[in-house]
């Protein structure tokens, strides 16, 4: 009976005699609309059962017009399909959405390419469909691969069916991410065996540029599939949640690695920039980390590749909100620094990689003020601090001397990097102590070149009006007001630092400017550094200790054994300065003063004047016929008359109303225990420190004493040598008493504090210094046996002590 209702068009069930009214006896005339409106009626007011039967015989139907080649009675198919998804109500659609996708993976199995875009292009519209009940059972693997496929093939075709190709590919993939990204019941689009094909083929597309039409204008038009693929990639990151971000970044660096992308840059800059522009901004900095740690497999690469990744990052970084660090910002800071370590060894072992270690290294201090520009201005005098502590201090001359020096250029240029992002506003704030001290011992480096980046290290950070390109050079000025200097009145704050700290910056530049490798450079920039103390913080209090300060740079260049170049420029500092501090301070007779000593030198010492001794074209020329002249002696002192009188100066501040009581006294004192060379020694030096330890009694440790061979050793003799040992002792004690209440008396109060100051760092220093090579011990024993590095290479005692209150 069953047989006999399939032959009879009358007795077939009314749903297949509705689908089949819609096909017309010639497939040229198209679908029949009249009989599809009953088709779609039928379907919105029956049962959701007879939709699922409509969607059953659609298949059955389509799958042998497959079979036989009447592919004009496929299309049909498929456009009244589109209808009866778009016409249907969203939860009617689950079971009917089941037949349809088996009849889209029929079409797309299909060689012939219009049926695989006509089934894509299906696809996207049902894709456009919200669907209010959830889907257990339907999975859209095949349709990922798919359309992935369908982004690299399609070379078989001409151009223009290529074209089509590719793009139904592009918005098949966007159609699926749209249909399962928001419904967690159906297929996580975003596990790694999709995504692994997912973002190859949009990047792909993103890199090929040939199917640009030739008669569009622009390249970014919708026809052109790398445009395509840049908005679905896009699309892909705007809905990734925290999550989800690895699961495609990930993919995006191992197709730039395997396709060799990096260089040159310019795609793998694209292709973050479309990232750090479309992910939600809170979670950017996520981006970042994963690009660092991707810079950590290209350790042992080639520089060029390492340099693209460093620049890459740079670019996101200038994109990226504030927080694009995170909340491991030392971390990161380390791993640059930790690089930049990296790249000056391999430079120093390799010399043919070393222009491109060179520009790697740019990269990354470029990088690190740029993540420091993202930092609030407490952090980065904390991350110069972190930066500062990299500093090989205890540096091998023999063996490591040279990559030592390589690589304390390398950070004090990030230092430099990281100030120029940095807003002083208090000094106080700019300079805290644990930072201020060891970067003024840093300006006592060997290398000339180094001295210079600490002095613009310091001008950054006194510069609050932008002062320093106006006193860049040495000159006499007959009116200071040409050079345009933005001078305001200084804070309480700031005359309470320099009262405390002052005496740090005086010392630091007398010792400066001793050094026999100066050059013109250094002392301009150390004139840069004086103008700027007295332009930023040159008040009444603080004027007299400028003028000290100038003295004794006259008096080092009177007395010292420098070269004659050297003595030269001092006296020409001195006079440009104390020119300077004199019209700042704006007194006529100091100024009228300091004038006839100029007007003395121009006449009978030209060569203690800027002009000259500053002057690059002339010198070497000049200062050979100075040499054998009369008028510097070698062994003779300069004239009086050609120098600046201390009581004179004294009278004149006095009158202003000024306190001159410590203008005679001298910063002679340096303000930390040892010098330079003390903080550069090994450390293997701790372990040799000899301890002598008095006896359980107390009593003295006897000196040895060598007896003649005449004289006879006997208790007298031992009790004689006692008594004399003894008054010696005395003597010693009474004497240094003595001093210290000498200096209690008559020193300022801001050198008895920087003296206090001086002995707490001092056993800081020595006690870190302990620690280190406790630590560096313990990281040594806990090694592999087959010697390879240890990743806890970090200070084991890293704790930093709170200052030490010295009154």
């Amino acid at each position: 009976m069953s047989g006999c209702c399939g032959c009879v068009a009358a007795l077939r069930p009314r749903y297949k005699r509705l689908v089949d009214n819609i096909f017309p006896a010639n497939p040229h005339d198209g679908l029949v609309k009249s009989n599809m409106e009953k088709l779609t009626f039928y379907a919105l007011s029956s049962r959701p059962e007879k939709l699922d039967r409509i969607g059953q015989y659609f298949e059955q139907r389509l799958t042998a017009d497959i079979n036989r080649h009447r592919y004009e009675y496929v299309f049909i198919a498929m456009e009244a399909l589109d209808q009866l998804l778009v016409s249907c109500h969203a939860h009617s659609l689950n079971l009917f959405v089941e037949s349809y996708l088996k009849m889209v993976q029929k079409l797309l199995e299909c060689t012939d390419p219009d049926l695989q875009i006509t089934a894509t292009s299906s696809f996207v519209k049902f894709s456009n469909i919200e669907e209010d009940a959830p889907s257990y059972h339907r999975r859209y693997d095949f349709f990922v691969s798919k359309f992935s496929s369908m982004c690299h093939s399609g070379d078989q075709y001409d151009r223009d069916t290529k074209l089509k190709f590719r793009r139904a590919g592009l918005r098949g993939i966007q159609g699926v991410v749209r249909k399962t990204v928001s419904d967690d019941l159906q297929v996580n689009i975003w596990e790694p065996i999709h995504m692994d094909k997912i973002v190859p083929s949009l990047l792909f597309n993103m890199q090929d540029t040939r199917f640009n039409p030739a008669d569009v204008e622009s390249p970014r038009d919708e026809d052109n599939p790398a445009h395509l693929a840049e908005v679905v990639f896009r699309d892909l990151i705007c809905r990734a949640s925290y999550g989800n971000i690895r699961s495609i970044i990930l993919p995006v660096l191992t197709h730039l690695d395997n396709h060799k992308l990096w260089v040159p840059t310019d795609f793998a800059i694209r292709c973050f920039k479309v990232v750090m522009f479309s992910v939600q901004s809170q979670h950017s900095y996520l981006v970042i980390q994963l690009l660092l740690s991707h810079l950590d497999k290209h350790v042992k690469d080639d520089p060029e590749i390492k340099t693209s990744i460093i620049t890459v990052l740079f670019e996101a970084v200038l994109i990226s909100a504030g927080g694009s660090i995170g909340p491991s910002v030392l971390e990161v800071f380390n791993n640059l620094l930790r690089h930049l370590r990296i790249s000056v060894d391999n430079r120093s072992s390799n010399q043919a990689l070393h222009t491109a270690e060179v520009r790697f290294q740019d990269a990354i201090v470029n990088t690190i003020g740029e993540f420091a520009n993202n930092l609030p201005d407490y952090q980065k005098i904390e991350i110069m601090m972190f930066v500062m502590g990299k500093f090989p201090q205890f540096a091998d001359e023999e063996v490591g001397g040279q990559m030592d020096m390589q690589l304390q250029m390398s950070l004090l240029k990030t230092l430099l990097k990281v100030a120029t992002k940095y807003k002083t506003v208090n000094m106080s704030n700019a300079f805290p102590p644990e930072f201020l001290h060891p970067l003024l011992r840093m300006s006592l480096l060997e290398d000339a070149g180094m001295r210079i980046t600490v002095q613009a290290i310091l001008h950054t950070l006194i510069d609050r009006h932008g002062n320093t390109e106006k006193l860049k050079s040495i000159e006499l000025c007959p009116d200071i007001a040409c050079l345009e200097l933005t001078v305001e009145k200084c804070s309480r704050q700031d005359i309470l630092f320099m009262k405390k700290s002052g005496i740090q910056f005086y010392c630091h530049i007398l010792e400066n400017l001793q050094l026999e490798s100066n050059r013109v450079d250094n002392l301009e920039a150390v004139y840069c550094t004086m103008g700027l103390l007295a332009v930023e913080m040159g008040c009444d209090e603080i004027i007299v200790d400028l003028y000290r300060l100038a003295l004794d740079i006259q008096t080092v260049a009177v007395s010292s054994a420098l070269p004659i170049t050297h003595r030269c420029a001092l006296h020409a500092m001195v006079a440009a300065y104390l020119n300077l501090i004199s019209q700042l301070l704006s007194g006529p007779a100091i100024c009228s003063y300091i004038t006839n000593i100029v007007q003395v030198r121009q006449t009978s010492a030209p060569h203690l004047l800027p002009d000259f001794a500053y002057n690059r074209t002339n010198r070497p020329q000049s200062l050979t016929a100075l040499e054998k002249s009369e008028l510097y002696p070698r062994n003779e002192t300069v004239k009086e008359d050609w120098l600046f009188d201390q009581s004179l100066l004294s009278d004149h501040l006095a009158n202003m109303g000024l306190d001159v009581g410590r203008l005679g006294t001298p910063f002679t004192q340096k303000p930390f225990v040892g010098d330079a060379k003390e903080h550069n020694q090994s450390i293997s030096d701790i372990g040799s420190i000899n301890i002598d330890i008095e006896s359980v009694d107390g009593s003295p440790i006897m000196t040895k004493r060598k007896f003649s061979s005449s004289e006879e050793i006997t208790v007298e003799s031992l009790k004689k040598m006692l008594a004399e040992e003894r008054t010696e002792d005395k003597e010693e004690i009474e004497r240094r008493r003595r001093e210290v209440v000498k200096t209690f008396q008559t020193a300022p109060f801001e050198e008895i504090v920087a003296r206090s100051e001086a002995k707490s760092n001092h056993f800081h220093n020595k006690l870190s210094e302990i620690l280190d090579m406790v630590s560096s011990t313990s990281v040594k024993k806990s090694s592999p046996v087959d010697g390879s590095a240890s990743d806890s290479s970090d200070q084991v005692f890293g704790m930093q002590f709170p200052d030490l209150f010295v009154y």
